[in-house]
Order: C-alpha cells, then structure tokens, then sequence
C-alpha cells in the first residue's frame, strides 16, 4: 500500500557500475562506488571540478527531497521564525579581562556571523577588530576559525574557512589600524599561537590529504613561504595541534590518536629552541598539560587511571619519571579537563552521569565543590585569559533552564551570574517537565536518557518522540539548554537524548565498551533506549524519530538495519555509513587516525569482519526500513558526501516496502552544514519538519 504522507513520486535512478575489493580473501561488490570522485582534494578547495555526471546525480537527489517535502514550505519557514525568535539578534557574550582590555564576541541584527570586540578592561566603549559579517560578503560558505590577540594588545591572528573544506586561511591584523597585514598563510587547521615577544607565531599546516602533519614558525613580515618547519608528525595516524599558556611561557604541541597521546614544549621566550619531550608516546598512555607557575598540571590515565588522575611535573624537567601523584584515581569519577591558576587549580569531572567543578587551593590542597541540583544539566568551564587571578568563569544550563555564565571568585566562593541566555520570543521553564530515566540495555547496563516535554503532553503514549544520539570517540552529550528542540515540545514531541555507551557519560569504561569490537553495544543502547521510552509510556515506536549525525549518523544507519521497525523516521546527518570503504582507504583524511577508534580493517582480518557485520552501508537488506533523511556537505573533508550517497542508493535498491529515502546535500558547506547562524536554522528547521512530517504533526501548531 502505497504511503499517504509522501507524494508518489519516483526517485532518482543511481546507475551501477559495480566494482569489486577483495581484502583477507573476502570479495565484496560496491555497485555505486563511481559516486566517488577521484579528484576529491581538488573538489574539497574547487567544488566546480566536480564530475558533472555525480553533480547531475546530486542535483536530482535535491530535486526529489524538494518535491517530497514541498508542502512542509509554510512549516519550515515557520519553524524558522520561531526558532530565530528565541535568539537575541544583537547578542553579547560577557567581555572576559585580559591585562588592560576586555575581549568579547557578539551579532548585530540580522548578522549571520560574529564580530569580536574589545572595551577597556572594566568597561567603556566597544572596538570591533573583526566583523564577520564584512568578512564574509559575497561568499556562499564562510566559517570563522581562531581568534588570538598578542599580550601586548597590537594584533590579531585570525582564520577562517569559504569553502567548508576545513582548510583555513591565517591572517594577521593590526589593530590599531585595523587593516590585515600581508602576512597571510594558506592551508591552516585554523589557529595560531604567539611567541612571547609577539614577534611571530606557530601555526599547522595540512597537508594535501587534510591531515595536520607539520607545525611551522612564521615570522612577522617574512614571506610564508620561508617559514621554519618546527616538527614534523611521520605518522599518519596521529593529530597534532599547536597551543600556549595564559602566562605566555610555553608553546605546547600536542600529538594524539584517540588512545595515545605525547606533547613536545618549546620556552615562547626561545622560539627558535628545539621542542623538549615530555614524556614519549606509549600506546594507551594519554595525558594533557596545563600550566601552573613551576610545575605542569598532568591529566593522565597512567598507571592504570582509567578514570584519570591528576599529577605535576617540573618545569624544569617534566619527563615522566619526575611526575608525581597530586589528585589520585576515583573509579568512576571521570576527571575531565584541568585548569591552573597561580593559587588554584579547577578541575571539570563527571560523577554519576553528572559534571560538577571542583576548586583547590594550591597553598594548602583543601578543596570545594560547585554543583547544582537538577535531574540533568551541563556545565562548562570558560577560565580565563589570565593567569594570575581569583576569578573563574563559568557556565550552566539545563533542558529548562537558559544557560547562564558566572564569574567564581575562588577565594570567597561568590558567584556572580553574570548574564542568562535571553529568549526574546519567551520562555517559561514552568511550562516543560526535563526528567532523567534508566534504560535497561541487552546486558543488563542502565543507559541514561536525558528528556524535556511540555506539561500539557499527555504521557499516555500518545506523544511522538525525537530520540538523538551519537555515542562515540568518548564524546558525552550535555543536557543542557537548547531552544530549537522547544518548537518540537510546543507541538507535543518528547525531546530526548540517549547518554548511549561509545561516549563518556558514565566514565571511560562507558566509552571503552562502545567501540571496536564492542561497537555494536552503542546501536543496542539506542534501541534499548527507544524500548524504555515506549515503556515508559512517553511515546510509541511509530511515532519515535531518530536523530544523530557524523558518528551519530553511523548510528542511525545501523539502527535502521538492525530495528527498523522501533522507529517511525530516521535523520541522518552527515552520517559515516560507509565505515568499512573509508578505514580501508588510507588515503582518505581520517582513516589512520580511526583506525584506534573503529579497528584496522586493512591489517586485521578480525577488524574487517567486526566493522563488515555492523558497517550499515555493508548491511542493507530487504527490509521495510521508515522513512529515511540523509542530509550531506559537498565539501565534508570528515564524513565524504559520497557515503550517504552510496547508502541512499543502496536503500532504494533493498529496501522493502514504500517509505521513501530522501537525500539532501548542501554543496556549498562541509561537515557542519551552513555557516551562517540562521542558514542553520533553515536547515535544523527542515530536519524538524520532516520529523513533523513522519509523525503526522506536520499541522501542529502547538499543545
């Protein structure tokens, strides 16, 4: 029978021209593999030297999602004015102090991008040194990376990326002028540190392939093209990033996969010295630094420390064997980020599927606590630019409460709520219910799921549901405030996100147990979850959406194979479907980096078949999947647009029953869809009428 909620319209025929792979003595068939362009670094920086057979291909794609969702065009533009309604147009951040100034960002009316301002340290009148906005005029795509002004205040080192591609543009800028100097280096990761003289800085530089392999000094006023090569990473499978120190002492390069880690310093008074090591890369040894005067705090798991344990290290010889024990190991307390101060140190942890913030005094190790009492929330810590200072900044929100940001002295204890998040249109958080549940998964673990509705939503199964989901590289996702779900609670969904093992929500283990050859224990957490929620009576399963993007999106590809039919419709955003194809191409940006996290299929015949049973891409079938929305970037150097391509095709051959596959792809953005505030509005809008749509809620207008 044919689906009343979509028209009957035919979709795109994909042509197959199958290619075969044969790895470990295993062959498998890959019938759009052509989707594929073999010039793909020239389409990441050029999207015009696209085939025009797959643009063709890709255009009809968008040609049928339009016709599919073209009476959802009054709901979206609804949608959207409701969602921009709850954002200030003009909004500020709170200044943060830095010596004689303090720095801050904010949006003029109508502004799709930031400007980044500064007043005198304790007020006065605003000096914009970037506008995003001015930057941006007449490009499609535009997205902003770093921002770092020198300590003595003169210039700004800044990037940004007009291709979606992630390949950043350096700039420099004067600003007692405020015009760019020619200083100007192509290819970055995005940021840039000064030297202690502020007379240059070092910067990454990617390679052709995307990966950040070498860390560059360039000097003020020198031609880029003689910048001093620093360090060179050999190995493909690893990260590295440049940083500094708030007291402006070090340069720090971070080297990382997703299990091991190793930092090389450089004193910024000296920065032409050789990098030092602190402490040699060793597999499964991950530890972060962090300033404190004559000693570096370590965040470490070594010596067994699954939930990390905090040590210090000298500054005059750090290496491992001078570490010592500061904050011990507390199973299941997970230790999360650290900051030094000249007379405190401030640690992020999670205990109990909570965060709280943790304060200790330096002078005599007593410590205190900043917590809050809700079922679910977030906090974050902001810091601060400066070193030597008693106040701390913070954040807190949860799925009722605005989020709000505080400055802490840590001496007193006072807090200052400095600003709460403004929602012109209104909103009362007496009108929503959040609440934390406990799913009971296959093993018998409690998976956390964090959920707002409106008070006036019936809890009798009635209700539909949007269920998100990521579970992945140990990433924990906050309950806290988001305005745009509330258009969905206003017309009566559940919101609800499942704290799903692959992340870090209830410790490492947590996120040890959902990935490689446990991966499949973050797809049945999801389900479990959906299972709860049913149970629950909050929702039924056709009318349960799922959402989730990136690694999120490989969940949802995977959860579409194994239980489809405990969901009525399907978002997949940017989603990483095509997992065996990508970890057995090393050429592709990601790939050796991964291979920790998802296994090495191209050396490991064990690894092949654990990602080849799950892969979702490998494991369409025909089934009655529901209705399905792929949403893509062109220009994803993370998630290639020719995964969800290859998978909406595979879909439509397999599949089943007459629930559509739409596939949507942006082809002027990357991996974080639009670059403009509001652009992403539009398109959070159009994942939401579809969820809308699939649920028969399209004509809601509100409980």
């Amino acid at each position: 029978m044919k689906s009343t909620i979509f028209p009957d319209t035919t979709p795109p025929a994909t042509e197959e021209r199958p290619v075969g792979d044969t790895r470990h003595g295993i062959t498998r068939i890959d019938e759009f593999a052509w989707l594929r362009a073999d010039n793909w670094q020239d389409v990441f920086r050029d999207p015009t030297l696209l085939d025009p057979a797959i643009r063709s291909h890709l255009d009809a794609e968008n040609a049928y999602q339009q016709s599919l969702m073209a009476d959802t065009e009054v709901l979206r533009k609804t949608l959207f004015q409701e969602m921009k309604g709850r954002i200030k147009e003009d909004d500020s951040s709170v200044p943060m102090k830095d010596g004689p100034f303090a720095y801050g960002s904010s949006f003029k009316m109508g502004g799709e991008q930031p400007r980044f301002f500064r007043t005198p340290r304790d007020g006065g009148t605003e000096e914009i040194i970037l506008d995003g906005d001015h930057e941006a005029e007449g490009k499609p795509y535009f997205h902003l990376g770093g921002i770092e002004h020198t300590s003595d205040h003169k210039r700004l080192l800044w990037s940004f990326d007009d291709k979606g591609s992630e390949f950043f543009t350096l700039k420099t800028r004067d600003l007692a002028s405020g015009a760019d100097l020619p200083d100007t280096i192509a290819d970055t990761a995005g940021s840039g540190v000064w030297d202690a003289a502020n007379a240059g800085f070092f910067y990454t530089r990617l390679d052709p392939n995307h990966r950040p392999s070498k860390i560059y000094y360039h000097t003020l006023g020198a031609d880029a093209a003689d910048d001093r090569l620093v360090f060179e990473e050999a190995d493909h499978g690893f990260f590295m990033n440049v940083g500094g120190t708030r007291d402006n002492r070090w340069i720090m390069i971070g080297i990382n996969d997703h299990e091991t880690s190793e930092y090389r310093i450089i004193d910024a008074r000296d920065p032409a010295a050789e990098p030092k090591l602190v402490a040699a890369r060793e597999a499964g040894l991950q530890y972060d630094l962090e300033e404190g005067g004559d000693v570096f705090f370590v965040l470490t798991n070594a010596d067994g420390a699954k939930d990390f344990k905090i040590m210090t290290a000298p500054v005059a010889d750090p290496r491992r064997e001078n570490w010592s024990e500061l904050v011990a190991h507390e199973p299941g307390r997970l230790i999360l980020s650290v900051i030094g101060f000249k007379d405190f140190m401030v640690r992020l942890e999670r205990k109990d599927s909570l965060p709280r913030i943790v304060i200790r005094n330096r002078a005599d190790g007593s410590e205190h606590m900043i917590s809050f009492d809700e079922e679910a929330y977030s906090l974050g810590l902001s810091g601060s630019y400066e070193y030597d200072t008693e106040i701390m900044r913070f954040s807190y929100s949860s799925m009722t409460t605005p989020g709000q940001v505080f400055d802490y002295d840590m001496r007193t204890r006072e807090r200052t709520l400095l600003k709460t998040q403004e929602v012109p249109s209104g909103h009362d958080p007496d009108h929503y219910v959040t609440r934390r549940l406990m799913a009971p998964s296959h093993d018998g673990e409690l998976v956390p799921i964090s959920l707002i509705h409106h008070i006036d939503t019936p809890i009798d199964g009635t209700a539909p549901c949007l269920l998100y989901g990521y579970g992945a590289y140990g990433i924990a996702i906050p309950a806290g405030f988001n305005t745009n779900c509330l258009s969905l609670a206003d017309r009566g969904f559940v919101y609800a996100i499942a704290h799903i093992r692959g992340g870090k929500d209830k410790g490492f283990a947590w996120y040890e147990d959902g990935k490689r050859e446990k991966k499949v224990n973050t797809f049945l957490d999801f389900i479990a979850a959906a299972k709860h929620l049913v149970a629950e009576n909050y929702t039924a399963h056709d009318r349960i959406v799922a959402q989730g993007g990136s690694a999120g999106g490989m969940l949802m590809g995977a959860i579409a194979n194994m239980a489809p039919e405990a969901f009525g419709g399907i978002i997949a955003e940017v989603p990483f479907v095509d997992v065996l194809d990508t970890m057995l191409d090393d050429t592709l940006p990601l790939t050796p980096p991964e291979w920790p996290e998802w296994g090495n299929p191209i050396a490991s015949v064990e690894d092949y078949c654990t990602i080849a049973a799950y892969s979702p891409y490998d494991n369409v079938g025909a089934k009655d999947y529901p209705p399905i929305l792929a949403v893509a970037g062109l220009t994803d150097p993370r998630v290639t647009y020719w995964e969800p391509a290859k998978w909406t095709a595979r879909l439509r051959k397999l599949k089943t029953g007459d629930n559509p596959v739409l596939f949507k792809i942006n082809m002027d953005a990357g991996h974080a869809g639009a670059s403009g505030r509001f652009s992403r509005l539009e398109e959070i809008a159009f994942n939401y009428a579809f969820a809308l749509k699939v649920t028969g809620k399209a004509d809601t207008h509100g409980v």
